[in-house]
C-alpha cells in the first residue's frame, strides 16, 4: 500500500515540476536530489556522524549541477578536475603514519563520480532547446522498462540474472524490460518527436535500457557491500533516492551524449 500511495502522490508532482517549472526550479530539484543521494551514499559507505569525506560529497552534490547550469559540459569537467585534485590534497594532508589506507579516498572519488557527476547530466539535458521532452524521454526509457520487467519477470521469470547481486532480477524480466523500453521510445517518438528517425528511438531505447539495468545492478552492489536493503527511506515503500534514481544515473549521461554527438 505504501508503495502505491507514494507513486500516486509523487509521480504527478514530479511530472508537473518537470513540465511547468523553470530551468532554475529544475536545477534546484536536481540539487536537492543529488544532495539526498550523496547523504545516502555517505551513510552507507562511511557510517559515521560527519567527516570530511561526507563534506566533499555534499560540496560536489551542490557545485556540479550548478556548474552544469552556468557553464555547460566544459565548466562541469573543469570543476570536476579541480575538485578531484583538491580532495586528494586534503586526503594527503590528513595522512599521519604508515601504513596508509587509500580506501577512504577511493570511496570519496567514486561517490563524486557516481552521484554528483552523473546527476549533473540531468541539468545538461534540460539545457537543450527541447530539453523538457528529452527529460521525459529519459523517464520513458526507465519507467516502461521497469514496469514490463516487473510483470514479465513475475509471470515468466524462473532463471535469476545475477542472484549474488540482485535476488529479484530474472533473465525473462530483463528481456521484457528491453522490449518495454524500446516500445515506449517508439511510441514517444511517434507522438512527440516526429522529426526523429525511428532508428534513433530504437537504439536509445535498447541501449538506454541496458545501461539503466547496469546502473540498477551497480547500486545493488553498493547496498550489498554496505549490508543494507534500501539506500534510504525518503520514499515510503520505494526506499531512498538512489533506489529510485539508480538507472537514471546511467541513462542520463548516455542520452545526453547520444543527443549531442549522434543526433546532433
Amino acid at each position: 500500500m505504501k508503495r502505491w500511495l507514494t507513486g500516486v502522490l509523487a509521480v504527478p508532482l514530479l511530472f508537473s515540476l518537470i513540465y511547468f517549472a523553470s530551468k532554475e526550479i529544475f536545477l534546484l530539484l536536481v540539487i536537492l536530489l543529488t544532495v539526498a543521494g550523496a547523504a545516502e551514499y555517505g551513510a552507507m559507505t562511511f557510517q559515521k556522524n560527519f567527516s570530511w569525506e561526507k563534506g566533499a560529497g555534499f560540496a560536489a552534490a551542490f557545485l556540479f549541477p550548478v556548474s552544469a547550469y552556468f557553464g555547460g559540459l566544459q565548466l562541469l569537467i573543469s570543476l570536476m578536475t579541480v575538485f578531484f585534485i583538491s580532495t586528494l590534497l586534503i586526503f594527503l594532508g590528513r595522512l599521519r603514519e604508515a601504513p596508509f589506507d587509500m580506501s577512504p579516498m577511493n570511496k570519496v572519488a567514486f561517490g563524486i563520480l557516481y552521484i554528483p557527476l552523473l546527476m549533473a547530466h540531468l541539468v545538461l539535458i534540460r539545457e537543450f532547446s527541447d530539453g523538457v521532452l528529452w527529460i521525459f524521454f529519459m523517464i520513458v526509457i526507465a519507467f516502461t522498462g521497469d514496469i514490463t520487467a516487473f510483470y514479465v519477470g513475475r509471470q515468466f521469470g524462473k532463471r535469476k540474472l545475477l542472484p549474488n547481486v540482485s535476488a529479484g532480477k530474472t533473465v525473462a524480466g530483463t528481456m521484457g524490460s528491453v522490449v518495454g523500453s524500446v516500445a515506449g521510445c517508439m511510441l514517444f517518438k511517434s507522438l512527440l518527436f516526429p522529426e526523429m528517425a525511428m532508428g534513433h528511438a530504437v537504439a536509445m531505447g535498447f541501449v538506454g535500457n541496458i545501461v539503466g539495468e547496469l546502473g540498477d545492478l551497480c547500486e545493488s552492489v553498493i547496498k550489498r557491500s554496505a549490508g543494507v536493503k534500501d539506500s534510504g527511506f525518503l520514499f515510503p515503500g520505494h526506499g531512498g533516492v538512489l533506489d529510485r534514481l539508480d538507472c537514471i544515473l546511467f541513462i542520463a549521461p548516455f542520452l545526453y551524449y547520444y543527443r549531442l554527438y549522434v543526433i546532433g
